[in-house]
């Protein structure tokens, strides 16, 4: 197991701290508390693959954290920084993540020790098999009991890749395109997945700005409009949550940090323009019109409203903690914020929204997914023109009634049936709302409870403590 530290304590032990807030505040017996916050399961697999003519040994993690919801479900991730305190302690979070926002399913999170940029996609396609192949066949892939999504450095390519794998291997299986979710359309994916992550940012930081107290509190007023975004990491989670912020909500995206640096611009960074930059250019040095930094984690500490980090664990920790000016921080990252960094956060007053809620997204759109799979039909096939046609007879039915012609706008209103980006994006809207609402409700009633973090692990604590005890497994 690796020994990398997150800035004092390693990723895994950072997150059972703050989850052990949370347990004292319940009051669990110690017992009880071992058992939820242990892993369940760890596989390591190594295997050769040929690479140019010679072979090559690739390493890979599956760790399952809780089973107490089937099947356990998490990302798999492709970086070199991989290890398996990182996949446990990914794979503690998407329990506490699945429990906060009433998704049922167990947490689980993989990995692969590799460089993807260094191998072609041929190359990309015989290692994922192979890996896929070694979860399947030790009982940590598959459509009721492990089922993986994408994560850094993977996408809907290497899903495709997995679940064709696993159809081979288990051709009996009805249900094999459920074995992961993040897959192509195409191939029974979900439309707005992709986007997943990044608007449950955009609807967790609407749902905060539609309580003025809690706007207040953070040292703020008025909503998501004029407000200056700094965001880290311009991956897709980073990407979506940009562009819907700045586009839909009139937030102002005043600096993006990335591996090369960060980029600033008061009047608002262009989105859409900067990621093209990065896809050209391999960084966001050198984009037009805007003031280029090289010391990108020094922008984090810049004057802002809101802090987004969107990448990697630990990028906000007791040196920089200090420092940071933003009053609210969103973490669409899993673990941007360290154990320690988050107690002198919360001293300062620095308002956090956690990323077990913030960035929960994905699981939500994942889940919709696995049920459509598991229903073997389109979400809104058989209803979609029914309801159209409902609509028309209501627009006609007013216009006989008035003797007047509707505005077109409500025609368009009245005569679009819900399509399944619709559907999905109705059901994330709703769910990170009431997630939030909770966790809000819980903060204000429990003197116990003074920060988002604590609120949600409680939450989180409590249902699967309850579901522990109610099964009988405890």
């Amino acid at each position: 197991m690796s020994k990398r530290k997150t800035h004092g304590l390693s990723f895994r032990h950072s997150v059972d701290r703050m989850v052990d807030r949370a347990i004292e505040v319940v009051g669990l017996e110690p017992g009880l508390a071992d058992a939820i916050k242990g892993c369940n399961a760890v596989i390591m697999v190594r295997f050769p693959v040929e690479i140019k003519g010679k072979i090559e040994v690739f390493t890979g993690w599956r760790a399952t954290h809780s089973i107490h919801r089937l099947p356990a479900k998490g990302g798999i991730r492709y970086a070199t920084t991989v290890d398996q305190n990182e996949v446990e302690a990914l794979a503690a979070l998407m329990t506490y993540k699945c429990a906060i926002v009433d998704v049922p399913f167990g947490g689980s999170k993989g990995g692969l020790h590799i460089d993807p940029r260094k191998y072609t996609r041929s190359e990309m396609q015989r290692i994922t098999r192979r890996f896929a192949r070694e979860l399947a066949t030790r009982g940590f892939l598959s459509p009721a009991t492990n089922v993986p999504a994408p994560d850094m450095g993977t996408g809907q390519r290497e899903m495709a890749w997995i679940t064709d794998t696993y159809k081979h291997l288990y051709p009996e299986d009805i249900n094999y395109f459920a074995c992961v979710t993040g897959k192509p359309v195409h191939m029974g994916g979900i439309r707005g997945r992709v986007e997943a992550t990044g608007r449950g940012v955009q609807y967790s930081l609407r749902e905060f700005f539609r309580h003025p107290e809690d706007v207040r509190a953070a040292g703020l007023s008025g909503g998501l409009g004029g407000k200056r975004i700094i965001v880290q990491g311009l991956g897709n989670v980073g990407y979506h949550a940009a562009k819907f912020l700045s586009e839909e909500d009139g937030a102002r995206i005043v600096a993006i940090v990335e591996r090369d640096g960060a980029i600033v611009d008061e009047r608002g960074l262009p989105v859409d323009e900067v990621k093209q930059f990065m896809l050209e250019n391999g960084g966001v040095k050198g984009f037009p019109g805007a003031v280029y930094v090289e010391d990108g984690a020094g922008v984090l500490e810049m004057e802002c409203d809101i802090l987004v980090p969107a990448a990697l664990e630990g990028v906000i920790h007791k040196e920089n903690a200090p420092r940071i000016k933003a009053r609210l921080i969103a973490e669409a990252a899993n673990g941007p914020t360290t154990f320690d960094a988050d107690m002198l956060l919360n001293e300062r007053g620095v308002v956090i929204l956690p990323d077990a809620y913030v960035n929960a997204g994905g699981v939500v759109v994942s889940y919709f997914e696995w049920v459509r799979n598991l229903n073997h039909i389109r979400f809104r096939r058989m209803e979609r023109r029914l309801e159209e046609r409902r609509g028309q007879h209501i627009i006609n039915a007013l216009q006989e009634a008035t003797g007047r012609d509707l505005p077109e706008w409500v025609i368009n209103e009245l005569t679009h049936g819900a399509d399944e980006l619709d559907l999905v994006r109705s059901g994330l809207d709703d769910t990170m709302r009431l997630a939030y609402q909770h966790i809000r409700e819980l903060k204000a009633s429990n003197p116990k409870v003074t920060d988002y973090r604590t609120a949600a692990y409680v939450i989180a604590i409590e249902k699967i403590a309850r579901s522990y005890l109610d099964t009988g497994v405890y």
